[in-house]
């Protein structure tokens, strides 16, 4: 099975980010957007899994939430990689935390210590808004890239988990299911 490990937001905090890069969405209807209910924040993407894999990723999860209490992630301002100019995904940026990238990081080493690879890229934490299919209209991503400066979005999402997410394709897009959630201490 297809796994990542994931923060989920609060449905509140979904509806506003869709609410707020509505135009952005009516814009470029050609991009491929994320639904409202697929927003989150991806800590690591573990890839093909076998079924027995889930029990130690559950454990690491447990370890790892039970040393961190619950933080106050940032959302704000819309952004794309590499750029707007040649973007391949368009992104809501969440604030850089130091308690966000350590809580990033020990999932990262206790994974590593059950055998699960290192992801080496740097965390640049981030809500996938669109991903933005090859051959885009140029003229349209340099209307967007100008929208986005518009969107005046501050918004602050409670981190009271991280979740053990399954990844399946369906028609229409990827359909994610929870396994596991391993609570943040509340203090």
């Amino acid at each position: 099975m297809r796994l990542f490990l994931a923060i989920n937001l609060d449905p509140r905090v979904s509806r506003e980010i869709v609410r707020e890069t509505g135009a952005l969405r009516a814009m470029a209807p050609g991009l491929r957007w994320v639904d409202e209910a697929r927003l989150h924040l991806t800590l690591k993407f573990m890839g093909e899994r076998p079924d027995e894999d889930v029990a130690s990723i559950r454990e690491a999860l447990d370890r790892v939430a039970g040393r961190h209490r619950r933080i106050a992630m940032h959302v704000r301002h819309v952004g794309a990689f590499p750029n707007f100019r040649r973007a391949r995904v368009v992104w809501i940026g969440v604030e850089q935390d130091a308690r966000l990238e350590l809580l990033q990081h020990d999932v990262e080493v206790e994974c590593d210590a059950r055998g699960f690879e290192l992801d080496g890229r740097a965390f640049r934490p981030h809500l996938t808004l669109a991903r933005v299919p090859e051959g885009t209209d140029r003229d349209v991503l340099v209307r967007l890239e100008l929208a986005a400066q518009d969107v005046d979005l501050e918004l602050e999402c409670v981190v009271e988990s991280i979740d053990l997410m399954r990844s399946t394709t369906a028609a229409g897009g990827s359909r994610y299911e929870r396994l596991h959630a391993a609570a943040l201490r509340v203090n």
